[in-house]
């Protein structure tokens, strides 16, 4: 344990106030305005924390503040954690994404000298140009994850571009579920689809291979086989490979004949 000054960061606190939309579930975004940072950037409804003030206070205020719609304390939940550190000065801050799904008013732009606009995104949609930092809490929320570390360096771009320099680092959480998945394969899994809430056994009578019905925390269900080896492994994907293309050829020839 190191003898010297303790480490401190800023704490921002960002809003995530989702609705289902035709297309799926959306995000209210705001468009910072003014003499401000990140100007002309769209990003959350966020904000730093007040003297005494607790996390989920704040998001509550910043709501009512910047976008005119109230919401119960007992409705707000933690989505994700963002380490960010921007590319200009040398400190770095966290940040803590709220999810909220229920509240009462319509969202209104309320402090028109510091947003110049408001309006609803779906999540596959978000408009450019967008805070970097937001976006990557935006991303690890997409993806069902409970944490990012976003450190950009020195030159890099306040808003984030999708052609640009990747600087965010998705985490994910620790295992959960039903134990009998292994850890290393349930670390795997919640990597690739997200947050994992239930697990099952489905595997047939044969040794070696062993397969697991997996549902995830926004109710998608997918399978997951380990297979005995690197030989069975490709040799069912060829297989897979040429049925999907048989199935395509026989759809495409119905069409045309």
């Amino acid at each position: 344990m190191s003898g010297g000054a303790r480490h401190t960061v800023p704490v921002d606190v960002h809003l995530v106030l989702r609705r289902d939309g035709e297309s799926g579930p959306e995000v209210l975004l705001s468009r910072r305005a003014g003499p401000v940072y990140a100007t002309g950037l769209w990003h959350l409804p966020s904000g730093h924390l007040d003297p005494g003030e607790d996390m989920v206070g704040a998001v509550v205020r910043e709501a009512r503040e910047e976008t005119g719609v109230l919401i119960d304390p007992e409705d707000v939940t933690c989505a994700v954690t963002v380490h960010h550190h921007p590319p200009v000065g040398t400190r770095s801050r966290i940040g803590v994404f709220f999810e909220v799904r229920r509240w009462s008013g319509r969202p209104r732009v309320l402090e028109p000298d510091r947003c110049d606009g408001m309006g609803w995104y779906p999540l596959d949609a978000l408009p450019e140009p967008m805070v970097a930092y937001c976006r990557a809490g935006l991303d690890a929320y997409r993806a069902g994850l409970p944490a990012a570390v976003h450190f950009q360096r020195t030159g890099d771009p306040v808003q984030h571009t999708p052609d640009g320099p990747d600087r965010t680092r998705l985490l994910p959480g620790p295992p959960t579920g039903s134990p009998e998945l292994p850890y290393a394969l349930r670390a795997f899994t919640e990597g690739a689809v997200g947050r994992i809430t239930g697990t099952a056994e489905v595997s047939w009578a044969r040794t070696g291979s062993r397969v697991w019905r997996i549902t995830g925390s926004e109710g998608g269900v997918w399978y997951l086989k380990r297979h005995p080896g690197q030989r069975f492994h490709d040799r069912e994907v060829r297989a897979c490979v040429r049925l999907v293309i048989d199935r395509l050829r026989t759809r495409w020839m119905r069409r045309r004949a």
